[in-house]
């Protein structure tokens, strides 16, 4: 079992190629990637970008769904994937980054703040996942736990 990236390298792995070779942290790197070139073309042509971001919050589900244990019968529903945790937290990064050039202080602090309240979100959920205290929501791979009879 590989366990999951800790925050530090999932915020790292936003903003440069990861060296590890983990497959959460690869897609990480490519969800930044996308939200960057998100921000920079028009809301109708980001419907390529969209369904490329979807595919690979679904290979970040399956890969917890085959490679952490399954969560305990009594373990609470979380209301995301961890999938699409990263997600937003590489779109939080990128917004955060953004700021550093043309926003003013204030939002500067907003971006940053959503960031680090974000990374301490994941780093929790990653616990629980990993520990088997948190259920996943079920998108249609493999069942993480066996559902309440």
């Amino acid at each position: 079992m590989e366990p999951l990236p800790s925050k530090a390298l999932l915020l790292e792995a936003c903003r440069t190629a990861p060296s590890t070779g983990h497959p959460v942290l690869e897609s990480a790197h490519l969800l930044a990637g996308l939200h960057e070139r998100r921000t920079r073309i028009g809301l109708g042509a980001a419907g390529d970008i969209d369904a490329h971001r979807a595919r690979l919050v679904l290979s970040i589900d399956r890969w917890i769904a085959t490679e952490l244990p399954p969560a305990h019968g009594a373990a609470h529903m979380h209301s995301e994937t961890v999938g699409m945790v990263i997600d937003r937290l590489a779109q939080f990064s990128v917004s955060a980054h953004e700021t550093l050039f043309s926003a003013p202080e204030w939002a500067v602090h907003i971006a940053w703040e959503r960031l680090a309240e974000l990374a301490l979100g994941y780093h929790d959920l990653a616990f629980e996942v990993s520990a088997g205290f948190r259920r996943l929501p079920y998108l249609g791979g493999p069942r993480t736990s066996t559902p309440p009879t």
